[in-house]
């Protein structure tokens, strides 16, 4: 939320916490640029005028402690000349937890990765920048492409929020969070949606754009968010997320396959240009308001897909040039990734790669009590594999692709300066090292 106004530059001022009178585990932090105007972004005579438009503007940022706001944050902070304040909506227990959690989990960094344009749920095809309406349905979208009819009724959100709380008061303390993950997942692959996660997101988008009234809106639906290209500098990201387990089990040599549609494509973008379009977006419809809403998908699905069976070579590539070390020191050698389309298959195959490992055919007939403890460990490692193997499935066989006609209509609205000050000169996003 961005609020108008003409601000002067000011100090950080580190004390500074509002508290919200309704709820005592809310706090406001307020952020503002120390030591004026940076030479990073000059203001620009044509294009949107994205520095004009943002400079003396505040901003109210929620989920601030997420790795993309992060990076939003620190972008305005080291580049906009003259911005007003920033606003970050920190949950915590009081006035002292909120400082704690603004100095660890904002300023020293710990993130998280999103990948919004999921919201479009199981959609095919080419998915368009369009916003979505209150009782919008996925499922029933989906009902015109099969040859036997069923009946799918129609999404009711106040329905939905009072299932989720009827189902949490029934529910003992200890089987909540259990039961609360179990409907939440049956309620989004009803309608049409893969999890929780996009389900609650679509109906968020849904609300706004019923609520909205005169207010312009602009929502901003990137893919798989993995770490900045460029800005603040190559490579900033911490944690392992979205792909990165399986990628680093890999190099371990501790997966040599996975659950995958070796033709599908992996969308993923950089976080740096997640924030340069959305900046971009704030104030291309800013300087001149309109009541209307515009979608933006950030993503590379269709301009620049990234090919799964693609990835496999090009991870293979990369571990043999740079291998990981054991714990005595020795390059680990990892086989070409193998791509199963069938969890019969993988799950064979797992099988098969942790008998080999651990040697288990060669020793049964030598200790019965020993193969027994391995084939345990054989069981487990096959067990998490397949169950990671479950989580991603809908995002590795996911058959939406998705437009961003709208984003490169932004990019051609910007002058050549706008477009070098924020990375965006280059229309394609490449993935080899």
């Amino acid at each position: 939320m961005v609020n108008g106004g003409d601000r002067s530059a000011a100090l950080m001022d580190a004390g500074s916490l509002i508290v919200s009178p309704n709820q005592a585990d809310i706090a406001v932090k307020d952020l503002v640029p120390y030591g004026g105007s940076t030479t990073s972004l000059v203001e620009l005579q044509d294009g949107i005028g994205i520095v004009k438009f943002l400079r003396g503007k505040e901003f109210f940022i929620t989920g601030s402690t997420g790795f993309l706001a992060k990076v939003l944050i620190e972008k305005i902070l080291r580049t906009v000349p003259d911005v007003g304040k920033i606003f970050v909506l920190v949950k915590a227990k009081s006035k002292e937890a909120a400082m704690e959690r603004l100095k660890t989990e904002i300023l020293a960094d710990k993130q998280n990765i999103t990948c919004a344009a999921y919201v479009n749920g199981q959609r095919q095809g080419r998915v368009m920048e369009k916003p979505f309406d209150i009782g919008d349905c996925i499922a029933r979208e989906n009902l015109i492409a099969e040859t036997t009819p069923r009946s799918i009724p129609e999404l009711d959100i106040e329905e939905e929020f009072g299932l989720a709380r009827d189902t949490k008061e029934g529910c003992h303390e200890r089987e909540l969070a259990q039961k609360m993950k179990e409907l939440g997942l049956q309620r989004a692959r009803k309608y049409g949606w893969q999890d929780t996660y996009v389900f609650t997101k679509a109906m968020g988008e849904m609300m706004i754009n019923n609520m909205r009234g005169e207010i312009p809106v602009v929502i901003i639906r990137p893919s798989v968010i993995e770490s900045t290209c460029k800005e603040p500098f190559p490579g900033w990201m911490e944690g392992n997320r979205m792909m990165d387990p399986i990628v680093l089990c890999y190099g371990k040599g501790q997966l040599t396959g996975f659950l995958v549609d070796p033709n599908g494509v992996l969308d993923v973008v950089p976080a740096d240009m997640v924030v340069n379009a959305t900046l971009a977006a704030i104030a291309r419809h800013g300087m001149t308001p309109k009541p209307d809403i515009n979608i933006y998908h950030i993503a590379s699905s269709v301009v620049n897909p990234l090919v799964f069976q693609d990835l496999a070579r090009m991870l293979h590539e990369h571990y043999n040039s740079r291998p990981f070390l054991d714990s005595k020191g020795t390059p680990i050698h990892v086989p070409s990734m193998k791509l199963f389309s069938s969890m019969e298959d993988f799950s064979a195959h797992l099988w098969r790669d942790a008998m080999h490992q651990t040697g288990l055919p060669a020793l049964a007939s030598w200790s019965g009590k020993l193969s027994q403890k391995l084939e345990a460990v054989c069981r487990k490692s096959v067990e998490q594999a397949k169950y990671l193997a479950n989580i991603y499935e809908p995002y590795t066989f996911y058959g939406g692709r998705f437009d961003n006609s709208n984003t490169k209509r932004l990019l051609e609205t910007m002058s050549e300066e706008e477009k070098e000050a924020c990375n965006e000169g280059q229309r394609d996003v490449f993935f080899t090292y």
